[in-house]
């Protein structure tokens, strides 16, 4: 026994081990079993069924509906890495537990905080995993399947405008006597619609000129690049004065009026949250605080902050279910799924609270985006202890 004592504790201070080793190959099929396990499901509640009435209902070709499944999985393979972790984790832990194996190295002098490193390790090199699907593969590939699914499903409708009731304000703040800012409207643009090159039905509220509004009504318009401003088209500039008195009325048939392209930046925008990277995302927010929305403006500062906190919900799960796994018990692989869905569902429910309560402002965005794992961590610890103490 003193032998093997000591080849358990030599081995076990070493960078990685025998132990170490043996660990892995008993997380590494259960890890890959939930990815595509987890990944399947979502696939096909998300997707499949969706695309499936789109075949019957709309004639959507089975090529391209298998085409579109195919480029969905990186976006549900991203929510099963961490959610895997866990159940690899709790599964593994768990067994080696029930067969007494972990009860042998804490004997041969291995603590519960070794044995877990090893798992916590695995889990960091599966939140470098997940964060490059995340900011690389997932979005590229949803927003190439969302493309190719309208193209498909408008092929034989080539005069659906791609935008509709584009309405865009600005805002700027002015400083009040008694030192306060006040936010008012500088800009507001509205089009009824943009074609893709135009801009039809334009009403625009310009307060921008100090002692000057004017109100511009166009039937179309369109962004001159060379130049830097918009050309409006068959329309009407109303030029009003301090005293809300019209002080000129100019109608054209031609107008080049210098504007900022923010709206049409808004309008070809054709990516939702999803579809964006951190990179994508954080010039859609330059963007949007150009505009002055504050809710749009909060929603995306949230989910910039959640893209990169996600990642790292690995390394919560893994503590978590590597945690539970040395409690000493004795539970099988049914008890060990369902544990883990229990987890993950309460997980992701205090996920979406704190998300919506950041933007609501109620917490900060970072709060928001990180408290839970900053629970899930603490939770964590807190069982590792507890183990670690018997």
């Amino acid at each position: 026994m003193a032998k093997y004592k000591s080849f358990y504790t030599l081995n076990s201070l070493l960078p990685f081990s025998i132990m170490d080793r043996y660990l892995t190959r008993e997380l590494l099929p259960t890890f890959l079993f939930g990815v595509g396990a987890f990944a399947s499901i979502g696939v096909t509640i998300d997707a499949m069924f969706e695309l499936v009435r789109k075949i019957v209902e709309s004639g959507l070709p089975v090529g391209i509906a298998v085409q579109v499944f195919v480029l969905r999985l990186p976006e549900f393979i991203v929510l099963a890495f961490p959610m895997s972790t866990l159940l690899a984790t709790l599964m593994t832990y768990s067994r080696l537990s029930s067969e007494s194996e972990l009860i042998a190295l804490r004997g041969c002098g291995v603590s519960v905080y070794r044995m877990v490193l090893t798992a916590v390790m695995l889990s960091l090199l599966v939140t470098g995993m997940t964060f490059v699907f995340n900011e690389h593969l997932a979005p590229a590939s949803k927003y190439q399947a969302s493309q190719i699914l309208d193209k498909a499903l408008k092929s034989e409708q080539p005069s659906i405008v791609k935008q509709q009731n584009i309405f865009y304000p600005e805002y700027q703040k002015v400083k009040q006597e008694d030192g306060s800012n006040k936010k008012i409207l500088n800009r507001l643009f509205y089009a009824d619609e943009f074609d893709g090159k135009q801009m039809k039905g334009l009403t625009i509220i310009d307060r921008s000129t100090e002692g000057l509004s004017q109100i511009i009504v166009s039937e179309s318009g369109e962004w001159n690049p060379s130049q830097n401003l918009w050309d409006f088209y068959n329309g009407t500039i109303y030029l009003v004065a301090p005293d809300r008195s019209y002080r000129n009325i100019l109608r054209f048939e031609r107008q080049q009026v210098k504007l900022p392209r923010t709206a049409l930046d808004l309008a070809q925008k054709s990516r939702d949250y999803g579809e964006m990277n951190i990179a994508q995302s954080l010039e859609q927010l330059e963007i949007e605080r150009l505009g002055g929305d504050e809710p749009k403006i909060r929603k995306l500062e949230v989910r910039i902050q959640q893209k990169i906190a996600l990642p790292f919900v690995c390394v919560v799960f893994g503590l978590v279910g590597a945690a539970m796994g040395t409690i000493p018990q004795r539970t099988g692989r049914g008890t060990s799924f369902g544990i883990s869905v229990i987890v993950i569902f309460t997980y992701y429910i205090l996920y979406f609270i704190t998300g919506a309560l950041a933007q609501a402002g109620i917490f900060s965005t970072i709060v928001g985006a990180w408290l839970p794992n900053f629970l899930g961590l603490g939770i964590g610890t807190f069982l590792l202890m507890r183990v670690a103490q018997k």
